[in-house]
């Protein structure tokens, strides 16, 4: 089973949050400060990360940024009892996966921490299926039930990065990293003109839409 790693320095918190995530048949292990948690991170097998932001010696914003140093692609869930704006965006320029603020419903908790991990293992297979729509990143192909679509490399690589994580939202300065690269000297507003141009091409299906998130982003949502 998956292993959870927990950082907080509030026991009760940890104490609650493993004996949910144990009762879904996850491994659990704690740490009550960030420098623990990359002491845990670094000697057992961990398959994702809940974080707190608000922690002595390191707080969770630094516990981010060097975990996904250290793995870019180990799930990260932050914890905390914060909910502004700005924090929530620069959480997720710092490379957390998703964002559940205190107090928090534990079924929600570990709802989403189910959600990372199968995001986490469509990373690994490099196909995703959303709706009747497939891609496939191995060799960049684009199915729509019976029908084969060519996409631009670019917009391939934006809706895949959506796709692979729907309901979270990216900041344009996150998409530009990671799809352009951290060298790229253009306008971030090249985002808006590639999604307006996949909305446009995939307007007629309906088991998806990509939304704008104002003041944050763009995030995927499928539709059942």
């Amino acid at each position: 089973m998956p292993t959870i790693l927990v950082a907080d320095d509030d026991a009760n918190i940890r104490e609650l949050v493993c004996l949910f995530l144990r009762n879904e048949g996850f491994e659990t292990l704690e740490a009550e400060d960030g420098m623990e948690a990359l002491a845990v991170y670094a000697s057992t097998h961990v398959d994702l990360v809940v974080l707190d932001i608000m922690m002595p010696i390191m707080d969770g914003w630094t516990l981010c940024k060097e975990l996904r140093r250290a793995s870019p692609d180990l799930p990260l869930l932050m914890l905390t009892a914060r909910g502004e704006t700005w924090e929530k965006v620069k959480g997720f320029e710092l490379g957390t996966d998703d964002y559940l603020t205190k107090p928090f419903d534990p079924l929600e908790l570990t709802a989403r921490v189910k959600v990372l991990l199968k995001r986490y293992r469509i990373e690994a297979t490099q196909t995703i299926q959303f709706g009747n729509v497939i891609l496939d990143r191995q060799t960049y192909k684009v199915k729509r039930g019976t029908e084969a679509l060519t996409l631009p490399l670019k917009e391939f690589e934006l809706l895949y990065k959506l796709a692979g994580t729907p309901g979270q939202v990216y900041t344009r300065e996150q998409l530009i990293d990671q799809i352009w690269g951290i060298n790229y000297a253009g306008d971030d507003r090249t985002i808006d003109v590639h999604i307006k141009r996949l909305r446009e091409r995939f307007a007629a299906t309906t088991d998806f839409r990509i939304e704008t998130v104002r003041g944050l982003g763009y995030r995927l949502e499928v539709y059942e």
